[in-house]
């Protein structure tokens, strides 16, 4: 007999989903894990898909469908929240897949280790003709981040969890607030409180989220994702965190990466004390008022956070054994930042 209370909330928001929306439907309805309720709540679409999620609410009892006007993904994230009954909320997009097992072995995790916040998955990127080497990239990185600990370091690098993959312990949301319109990604927004509370997350290290690449995504069309806005969250949450009582930052990396970096911090505030940069052309120049300096200048340089800022493959990992091998702790006196 199954529980009265589901023990998994999930919570889909939709927008006009189109020809994607019976897919995701399907691979929920076709889960391992049968005790969930599923959340859906419609933000104003116009092309039909209220009415199908109707239809789909007609066939399963655990379907709850809700609407309301346009007001974009947090607020529909949070009436979905509102909602749910869940000891664990799930996310999930209108235009994914999940594997069958995916509820089933992310609630496992959870029920094995109660130190663990929350977790995500290993996803895949499809359709393959749709897919860019960026987001294959990206797909690799996310998928290599399993262990707390990987998760944790590599936070101020990019979103370590994937959004549609969340699956979290629904009074921790509650207690820091749940999702916040910051005019940034709110699921990055969601993870760093969680990070800066103290709070650990995990990951299934299987990709169990089939992450559909087309140029609708919202992650691909709304300005709260653009470059500039992760790295407005990015140092909103380092002078919250790593950088309260330091004297300022130096970054590694006189590039594209470490000017942009450079100048949000500054515009928030914060002070620029040096770039450490291996070109030796670029030595003794200034940038943003501060000066150019080599890899031992910079190692002598204390009482600031070091963030290493180079884009390029390999060098946040090269940067990471300088930074560590002179005596820099990682998440105390630096950070990788990109």
């Amino acid at each position: 007999m199954k529980s009265a209370i589901p023990v998994v909330s999930v919570i889909l928001p939709v927008r006009d989903a189109g020809p994607y929306l019976d897919a995701a439907m399907v691979s929920l309805l076709s889960q391992t894990l049968e005790n969930f309720e599923l959340i859906a709540v419609d933000d104003g679409s116009v092309d039909g898909s209220r009415q199908a999620l109707d239809t789909w609410a007609k066939r399963d009892s655990r379907i709850k469908v809700f609407s309301h006007k346009p007001m974009g993904i947090v607020a529909t994230l949070e009436h979905a929240r509102a909602e749910a009954s869940g000891r664990y909320l799930a996310r999930m997009d209108a235009d994914d897949v999940a594997e069958p097992h995916r509820l089933e072995r992310q609630l496992a995790m959870l029920e094995a280790d109660p130190s663990l916040a929350g977790c995500g998955t290993g996803v895949t990127y499809f359709p393959e003709e749709a897919v860019r080497d960026g987001a294959r990239r990206y797909e690799n990185w996310i998928n290599g981040l399993v262990t707390p600990e990987d998760i944790a370091r590599e936070i101020f690098v990019e979103c370590p969890l994937a959004h549609p993959t969340f699956f979290l312990r629904s009074k921790i949301v509650d207690a820091i607030g749940g999702y916040r319109d910051q005019g940034w990604p709110e699921d990055y927004d969601l993870l760093f409180r969680l990070w800066a509370e103290g709070y650990r997350l995990g990951k299934v290290p299987v990709q169990l989220l089939r992450w559909r690449e087309h140029p609708g995504r919202l992650s691909r069309t709304h300005r709260r994702y653009s470059p500039e806005s992760f790295l407005a969250c990015k140092v909103y949450y380092l002078q919250r965190t790593l950088l309260q009582g330091m004297d300022g930052a130096v970054i590694w990396g006189a590039g594209p990466v470490g000017k942009a970096v450079a100048r949000a911090l500054l515009n928030a505030g914060t002070r620029v004390l040096a770039f450490v940069d291996l070109n030796p052309q670029k030595l003794g120049q200034e940038i943003h008022g501060a000066p150019v300096v080599d890899t031992e200048s910079g190692l002598r340089t204390r009482g600031c956070l070091h963030l290493a800022a180079v884009g390029q493959e390999g060098a946040r990992q090269l940067l990471r054994a300088t930074l560590d091998g002179a005596g820099f702790r990682e998440l105390v006196d630096f950070a990788a930042v990109a």
